[in-house]
């Protein structure tokens, strides 16, 4: 019989919850409040824990963030019962590490998806440690050789969000709690500036990490991250990223050559941005996209114009106004959103 320790502050919404579980055959603890939750899970280890987020006593982010740091707990399928429906509180609830988010009131049908969904990954994670005699991640200790290895470890075994075209995935400042592979789609970090301009620090394409912050200092996200079209992105732990680092080395210093060019491509984009001319920088912002996106140079870029500005660190209106000068020379032609190269060499040249 599986245990869920369901946290629920308002007494009719606990005991008809508790109800329904037990009707449904779970072994059911509660707790009337965060503080007393906390206690039961410690004491308990259930398998899944149902939280309100507004309780007296501790909130339901705090018992999150105080059981994802307890190694007997940290691994426990969490899910967020809540009246608050804001876009901000649901994502802020996400960034903690809550594996889903249910808003009151709910349906039966609703509440057992989610307890079920999240049951039925655990019990494949296990087998699958089972199965490599490991009682950890899921992956032996140097099992892991090459970047690749560890994007295929990322797709079998990370969970999968979705964000919408601006959605923003995480907040300057926010704590830099996960590490994100992207499996679909394009992510813009930014950052924004005294006067509010968006100065664009980097693009990120299908098959790319993003998200390091420092893994010996719990430092914040330094930059913002966005959705330029529809992205699906696996998140990990940084904790259990760290640990995957510590025991495959061959990994880590992959990883930091890889991320060694990247800050060799940030730094020929500061240099562009503050010595090159008006035109340089849009060619070059044109070709760099192309060549990020991994498409071919007859395609057609789909991304804003602010968003080209901002990698480019110029005026949108300038931006655009210099697009207009290379569709009437040639170098390009634009069909609404779409730009389409058609002279690569002429453009490479443009000074």
């Amino acid at each position: 019989m599986k245990k869920v320790l369901l946290i629920e502050d308002d007494e009719v919404v606990r005991e008809n919850t508790a109800e329904l579980l037990e009707l449904a055959n779970y072994k059911v603890y509660t707790a009337a409040n965060g503080k007393i939750g906390v206690s039961e899970a410690k004491k308990q280890l259930p398998d899944i824990i149902l939280c309100d987020i507004m309780m007296p006593e501790l909130n339901g982010y705090g018992v999150l963030q105080i059981l994802s740091k307890e190694p007997e707990t940290k691994h426990i399928p969490f899910i967020f019962l809540s009246a608050k429906t804001e876009h901000k509180d649901i994502r802020k609830g996400m960034d903690l590490g809550a594996d889903d988010y249910i808003t009151k009131p709910f349906d039966e049908s609703e509440l057992f998806s989610a307890i079920e969904s999240r049951l039925a990954r655990v019990a494949i994670i296990k087998e699958n440690m089972e199965k490599v005699g490991s009682t950890e991640l899921y992956y032996a200790e140097n099992e892991l050789k090459t970047l690749n290895h560890l994007k295929n470890f990322f797709a079998d075994n990370v969970e999968e969000f979705e964000f919408s075209p601006g959605e923003i995935i995480y907040h300057d400042g926010d704590n830099s709690n996960f590490v994100f592979l992207i499996s679909e789609g394009i992510v813009k970090t930014f950052k924004i500036d005294e006067q509010g301009k968006e100065l664009i620090t980097g693009l990120h394409k299908e098959d790319d990490f993003f998200g390091f912050t420092s893994f010996s200092n719990n430092i914040a996200y330094q930059e913002s991250a966005a959705a330029i079209e529809n992205v699906k992105v696996l998140r990990l732990l940084k904790s259990e990223f760290k640990n995957i680092l510590q025991k495959n080395h061959e990994v880590t210093f992959e990883l930091i050559d890889h991320l060694t060019d990247n800050v060799s491509e940030i730094k020929d984009q500061l240099l562009q941005m503050a010595y090159s001319s008006v035109r340089k920088k849009t060619a070059n912002t044109l070709l760099q996209f192309s060549e990020k996106m991994k498409k071919a140079h007859n395609d057609n870029p789909k991304i804003s114009r602010t968003d080209l500005a901002g990698i480019a660190g110029i005026a949108t209106e300038t931006f655009i106004r210099t697009l207009s000068d290379f569709k009437r020379d040639g170098l390009i032609d634009i069909e609404g959103r779409n730009i389409k190269i058609l002279n690569i060499e002429k453009l490479k040249k443009v000074y």
